[in-house]
Parts: C-alpha cells; sequence; structure tokens
C-alpha cells in the first residue's frame, strides 16, 4: 500500500458530542489522500463504535491509551502511528471545509518544507472568526489573530506567521520528528507556541492559508476559562518563553517578561480563579531547571538568524492590552 500523503491526528477527550461532526467532515473532504488517526486519549467513555462505523470510506485508524496523555502526548502517540508526508492535527471540536485538504496539498507543493496555519471560524457563529494565526508577543505572551472578531477583519492573502493554532496545523513530518514533536513536559496549553517556535528557529516557515477553512467550537472539552486551562496556560507561558527566545533577545525581554507574570499576579487577587494562578506560576519557577536544560539543547541547534526570528515577533507595546483586557466573551461562553 501507497504512503498518504496526510496523516489527520484527531484527540478524543470528552468530545463525543463532537465526533460525528468531524468524522463526517473528513469524509466529505475533496481530496482523498489522507488517513485518520483517532486516538481515544484516556476517556471513560470510548469512541462509539456505531459512529465509526457510518464511514467505511475513511482510512480510519483507532488508537488507544490507558491514560489521558494530554493534548501534546497524545498527539505524540498518534504522530509515531502516522504514515503520512505530513502531520495534520485537527481539534476534536473542528470541523474543516469541503476543500480543506485539497488547498493544504495544492499550497504544500509550491511551498515545500513549509509549515500551515488554517482560518478558523467560530463553529457557533461562522460571522466571527475563532482565530487566524498564533500571535507571540516580545512579552511572552501569545493569543490567536481576531479572535472573536467579525470575518470581515480576516486577511485574505497568504501570510508568514509565527506560529499556528495546533486546532487545525499542518506540519512537514520530517520537520516534525526533527524537532522531537510536542514536548510533554507541558501536557497541555501554549504547547503549540512551544513547538512552533522550535520549528521557526529550526528553519521551517508557517504560512497563513486564508483559504484553508475550520470550524471550531474551541475549549470543547477543557472548558473557557477553567482552572485547567488556567493553570497550564499559565504556567506553560513562562516555559515556552524561557525555552525558545533566542541569544540576546531573551536577556533584552526578560524585563517585560517578568512584568507580564506580575501583572497577572497582582490582577488574580480580584478573581475566584487567583489560587489557581499563583500554583501555576510557583509550579513554572520550580519546573525552571529541567525548562533551562530543554533551552540549552533547543538554543544549540538552531538555524534562523536572531533577526528575523525577531521580525515575527509582535513589538507592539499596546497590543497585550488585547489579551490581558480586551478579550469579549466568545458566543459559546
Amino acid at each position: 500500500m501507497t504512503k498518504p500523503f496526510f496523516s489527520v491526528l484527531v484527540l478524543y477527550w470528552k468530545s463525543a458530542q463532537y465526533l460525528p461532526a468531524v468524522l463526517r467532515a473528513l469524509d466529505e473532504q475533496t481530496y482523498k489522500d489522507f488517513e485518520v488517526i483517532l486516538l481515544d486519549n484516556g476517556t471513560d467513555e470510548p469512541p462509539d463504535p456505531s459512529v465509526l462505523r457510518q464511514h467505511p470510506n475513511l482510512n480510519l485508524h483507532l488508537l488507544h491509551s490507558v491514560d489521558n496523555l494530554g493534548f501534546a502526548g497524545g498527539n505524540n502517540l498518534a504522530a509515531r502511528q502516522a504514515q503520512g508526508d505530513y502531520i495534520v492535527l485537527l481539534n476534536g471540536d473542528a470541523f474543516p471545509e469541503p476543500d480543506w485538504l485539497s488547498i493544504l496539498f495544492t499550497t504544500a507543493q509550491t511551498y515545500p518544507e513549509h509549515c500551515f496555519a488554517s482560518r478558523l471560524l467560530n463553529a457557533n457563529n461562522p460571522e466571527f472568526l475563532d482565530g487566524e494565526w498564533n500571535v507571540y508577543h516580545a512579552s511572552g505572551l501569545a493569543w490567536r489573530k481576531n479572535y472573536n472578531r467579525s470575518i470581515s477583519l480576516s486577511s485574505t492573502k497568504p501570510k508568514y506567521v509565527i506560529s499556528a493554532c495546533a486546532a487545525a496545523s499542518v506540519y512537514p513530518r520530517a520537520a516534525f520528528e526533527k524537532v522531537g514533536g510536542f514536548d510533554e513536559y507541558f501536557f497541555a496549553y501554549m504547547e503549540d507556541i512551544d513547538l512552533d517556535l522550535r520549528l521557526r528557529l529550526a528553519g521551517y516557515p508557517c504560512l497563513y492559508l486564508p483559504g484553508a477553512v475550520v470550524r471550531h467550537v474551541g475549549s470543547g472539552s477543557t472548558g473557557i476559562r477553567s482552572d485547567f486551562s488556567i493553570y497550564y496556560g499559565q504556567r506553560n507561558l513562562v516555559w515556552a518563553f524561557v525555552k525558545n527566545m533566542p541569544g540576546l533577545l531573551f536577556w533584552f525581554l526578560l524585563p517585560t517578561h517578568l512584568l507580564v507574570n506580575l501583572i497577572y499576579l497582582l490582577a488574580s487577587t480580584f478573581m475566584s480563579t487567583r489560587k489557581t494562578l499563583w500554583n501555576a506560576k510557583k509550579d513554572a519557577i520550580l519546573g525552571l531547571p529541567k525548562i533551562w536544560q530543554k533551552r540549552r539543547q533547543v538554543q544549540s541547534t538552531h538555524k534562523t538568524s536572531i533577526l528575523r526570528f525577531a521580525r515575527l515577533l509582535n513589538w507592539n507595546p499596546l497590543s497585550p492590552l488585547v489579551k490581558l483586557f480586551g478579550r469579549r466573551p466568545s458566543v459559546q461562553d
């Protein structure tokens, strides 16, 4: 049997309500040279076999993990079984348009050894974006471009970006394997930022494709602003910066990064989640010795110049207000 061009990885965890729509969207793809690797990621309720049987034409492989490996570990396990030239990540609550893989295939022929970001629409209100790509600020903050804003504001042309939201992202399998895949120490949240920063440092560009459209529920399994998302997001925010910010940029931007974390801690005084956030920052500090070892490995092998990397960062001093104060509740809140 010939190997497929794409290996689409889907993690199944507390996402039974979305599985029929995900499989149906994949079955309706106009481009057919792909396999689907569905990982039961330690859930108490495995995928319904009757749902899987409804799609006999899908090249579908079901994997099981006894434990929940998180987004990072789960996708690494699925990727080890992948046969395709490209690793495609698709969230369990994300539904691609029929021409999604066709557009990705055509673009990959023109731009080999590139990673790709999709345009995400709010699944409950497709007139609003769920985001276009991950913005990474010089302070170490990260957010999805144009999250929960009108679709009319979205970019209309492909654009080189620093990071793709892993709800629907694409990586050359050789590149994914070369940088070691996801860092399982992160478990979940910011793990896509960490992976993409390592890929950019290793010399693999990322291209945002506005025509590659996916409808995304968002936080379909973990919950929006849950203790889970706050803890891992706030802990991993520190680790991603320390591990990946290259050379002199790290020391130059470290005071700003420390200030941002201090603002979060002070602001949490007025929040019900303050204990979770403080625990996240405490554990981030406790994990720094291991992260520093990882940093040495990343920085010793990177190929991209510091100047080129710096150009991908967002340097606007007012932009963090989008992350800290400006995000309105999403339609499904």
